[in-house]
């Protein structure tokens, strides 16, 4: 059994390899958004986060300067413990938040959305790894007693198999013949994962828990250079696929690619009847989903 010890906020936590400042910084915003630790409320200390994540303080302190960049933390230095921003609700939540990236402002707005007695959800997406991360809260509150909806409905439009997708792609262009183009399968293989946990935990609520849940996908014919989340027809989130190269390792061996870290997009938020913009960008990206849904999307199944 590995040994124990006390962290900062009275938890335990095991010896284990260090953590990156990205891993600090995802444990952090999850107890912001859990209500772990509320707005306003001043952090750890530096030297506290540090000792309870088994990490230098440099490491804290880029972790923090990330939650502050996505507004959830102030008073980020070297001198004072940082703070919880007292409005970070409203910038995830707000008519008018402002866009964050995609891991911070989708999940809040998933769970505000499983509040309604019927949820419905639509999305348009390259994997759809930031939907399942993000459905993760309102599952959690539904198993814990605290959400019920009566039904789900949930539409996904992902890439077909069958395409040869823009991006990801070698840089060094697509193998021809055999073996298979590594970061093709790499992406197929994430895509059918990703749709397999997502509809497992879904369904699952409905022998678990009653709720009548209905979850569907569809295959595009092209790779969509842009993410949409349509929640409970009143509401439209859209970001850009911004490529980059990058280095990933592959069955073959590390490849050279160019690819876009979809929970890093940048995610703006449009509501309805909040103007006649927003109104009409709701009305517009719902009509868009509903042609591509109906018209030149087919069956698709999350098999390799």
């Amino acid at each position: 059994m590995e040994p124990e010890h006390a962290t900062a906020n009275g938890r335990k936590r095991s010896q284990r390899p260090q953590r990156t400042h990205r891993e600090v910084a995802d444990e952090l915003r999850a107890r912001i958004r859990s209500g772990d630790l509320q707005p306003g409320q001043r952090m750890p200390t530096q030297a506290q986060l540090a000792d309870e994540f088994g990490v230098e303080r440099g490491t804290v302190r880029q972790a923090l300067r990330i939650l502050q960049t996505e507004h959830l933390l102030t008073n980020v230095s070297k001198g004072s413990p940082a703070t919880v921003a007292p409005d970070f609700g409203k910038v995830l939540t707000g008519p008018l938040a402002a866009p964050l990236p995609t891991t911070v402002a989708l999940a809040p707005r998933i769970a505000a959305a499983f509040a309604a007695e019927h949820v419905r959800i639509d999305a348009l997406c390259l994997t759809s790894v930031s939907l399942t991360l993000a459905i993760g809260e309102p599952l959690r509150e539904i198993h814990a007693g605290r959400l019920k909806p009566a039904k789900i409905d949930l539409r996904v439009l992902l890439p077909s198999r069958e395409i040869a997708l823009a991006f990801p792609v070698p840089v060094d262009g697509r193998p021809e013949g055999p073996p298979a183009d590594p970061v093709h399968q790499r992406w197929l293989a994430q895509r059918n994962a990703q749709g397999q946990v997502l509809q497992h935990n879904l369904l699952s609520l409905r022998s678990t828990y009653g709720i009548d849940v209905d979850v569907s996908f569809r295959a595009l014919p092209f790779t969509p250079p842009m993410k949409l989340y349509l929640l409970n027809e009143a509401e439209a989130l859209f970001a850009y696929y911004t490529l980059s190269r990058s280095r990933q390792e592959t069955e073959q061996g590390t490849v050279e690619m160019y690819d876009a870290e979809g929970t890093q997009s940048v995610l703006f938020a449009f509501e309805q009847g909040s103007g006649p913009r927003d109104t009409g960008f709701v009305d517009q990206s719902r009509r868009w989903f509903e042609a591509l849904w109906e018209t030149i999307s087919s069956d698709l199944v999350l098999t390799v």
